[in-house]
C-alpha cells in the first residue's frame, strides 16, 4: 500500500474546494437551513422580549390583529 503525504496548505485547498462543491449542489438545502436559523433567533428574541412585558389577553390580541387588517 502506498502512502499519500499532504502538507496543511494542500488539505486546506482540498477542503475549501470540498465545501465550496458541496454549497453549490446543495444550495436549496442550505438556503433552508438558513432561514430556519434566523426565524428561530426572531422567535427566541421575541420570547425574551415578551417575559419583560405585562400579560395580555387572548382577547386583546386578536382586537389588535383585526384592527390591522
Amino acid at each position: 500500500m502506498s502512502e499519500t503525504t499532504l502538507d496543511t496548505s494542500d488539505l486546506k485547498e482540498l477542503l475549501k474546494s470540498a465545501i465550496s462543491e458541496v454549497l453549490q449542489e446543495q444550495k436549496e438545502v442550505f438556503t433552508d437551513i438558513i432561514i430556519e436559523a434566523m426565524e428561530d433567533i426572531g422567535l427566541v428574541k421575541a420570547i425574551a422580549k415578551g417575559e419583560n412585558t405585562e400579560p395580555v389577553s387572548r382577547e386583546g390580541i386578536f382586537k389588535i390583529l383585526s384592527q390591522k387588517s
